[in-house]
């Protein structure tokens, strides 16, 4: 769920990894050679001797997780149109469903983490379907090939070395599946996290993320406190932003008591601001034309999840609607450019010294805060939302 070497498989995206292994074991070369010496390092770090013969012996080369790795993109529709898409009203209601079954387990979590029910929702359906949807991938082998493959071995050997302490410990059978990078379960957390985080809610003396909830939910609520979570607060509030505004102040490179923005004409759409006291960023999605959101202080932690600005808003924007909150404003966004489009802004960027990373088509962090200064020094609105009059103009 948290820390996720990739999210699910439409909305893959290479997060932050684990730490490094002591020794890291050489990547390439013969496959049954590697997984001797990667049996060595998980004996030299505590691993039982038969449980490490009897995981690694098992393991094999799974051609289709490279291909899945390999394929992998970011789903780059728009905030709105990416909201309307995961968030639907079957997804609402299945929520609710869900709340009312377990509802044990989430005023535990409330009591025990201060987490609320809407963000840990919002986290398992976008993740699983609520379950449904676990991945097919045989976990072992998966972690394996990747801890083999060349590409990112330094980020998934700890994984295969945590995988196998859970099999020494009877948590990770060889026959446990999931997605193709090695989540597992119901909120799809890496074995590291497992072993840092993992919860047994039900009381059997297990940790089991496929088939029981309460472990699932408890571990997710963990990993979030873990991650730096505030106990109580809220993440994210839809709110309605005055006609005149200096729009450069928007963004998560901004921050000012909620308060402060109450001041300057922002309104929360609902009532009054959730947490006048909170430090808060204003987000524009779509510029000052789309939605606009508080982000307080836990809405960073979800940066952990899943580093997609879109996804990460959809699902903190999903967790209040889970609680109550009514459908956003989505107002009258200018239209934004295509992925060429994109591509050609960006290299316009670039020319202008500007870091935006690789020209990908994909409006990320670096892409919107160039584009938020380049707006300002051409005299337009600067509110990171690039248009084909922006596009124009440079």
């Amino acid at each position: 769920m948290i820390r996720r070497i990739t999210p699910p498989a439409l909305l893959a995206l290479v997060l932050t990894g684990s730490a490094a292994l002591a020794q890291p074991v050489p990547c390439g070369g013969d496959f049954t050679a590697f997984l001797s010496d990667m049996q060595d390092e998980a004996e030299a770090e505590g691993v039982p001797s038969e449980a490490a013969q009897r995981f690694f012996s098992a393991l094999s080369r799974d051609p289709s997780v490279i291909a899945a790795d390999q394929r992998q993109g970011i789903f780059q529709a728009p905030f709105i149109e990416f909201s309307q898409r995961l968030i639907s009203s079957n997804r609402l209601e299945r929520g609710r469903q869900m709340l009312d079954r377990h509802a044990e387990i989430f005023d535990r979590i409330a009591r025990d983490y201060g987490i609320s029910h809407g963000i840990l929702l919002a986290f398992w359906a976008f993740e699983t379907d609520y379950g449904q949807i676990q991945g097919d991938y045989n976990t072992a082998n998966a972690l394996a090939t990747l801890s083999h493959d060349c590409r990112r071995p330094e980020l998934f050997q700890p994984q295969l070395i945590a995988a196998a302490r859970l099999h020494a410990r009877g948590d990770l059978p060889l026959d446990t599946t999931g997605a193709w990078a090695g989540e597992i379960g119901m909120v799809q957390m890496l074995p590291e996290d497992i072993l840092e985080n993992g919860i047994d809610g039900d009381g059997d003396g297990h940790v089991t993320l496929k088939t029981s909830a309460p472990d699932a939910l408890m571990s997710g609520a963990a990993m979030l406190s873990d991650l730096g979570w505030r106990a109580g607060e809220p993440w994210l509030e839809e709110v309605q932003m005055p006609a005149e505004f200096d729009w450069y102040l928007t963004g998560l490179e901004t921050q000012r008591p909620a308060s402060d923005w109450a001041a300057m004409g922002v309104s929360a759409r609902d009532g009054q601001i959730d947490a006048p006291d909170l430090p808060a960023s204003i987000l524009l999605p779509q510029g000052r034309g789309g939605p606009a959101f508080l982000a307080y202080p836990n809405f960073s932690v979800l940066f952990e999840w899943n580093k997609s600005f879109t996804y990460v808003l959809t699902a903190a924007y999903f967790g209040t609607r889970l609680e109550g909150a009514p459908a956003l404003d989505t107002g009258n966004p200018a239209p934004g450019l295509g992925p060429d489009e994109m591509v050609r802004l960006q290299e316009k960027l670039q020319d202008r010294g500007y870091d935006v990373g690789e020209a990908d088509g994909i409006l990320g962090a670096g892409t919107r805060s160039a584009v938020r200064d380049v707006q300002r020094e051409l005299g337009l609105p600067a509110d990171a939302w690039p248009t084909a009059e922006l596009l124009n103009r440079l």
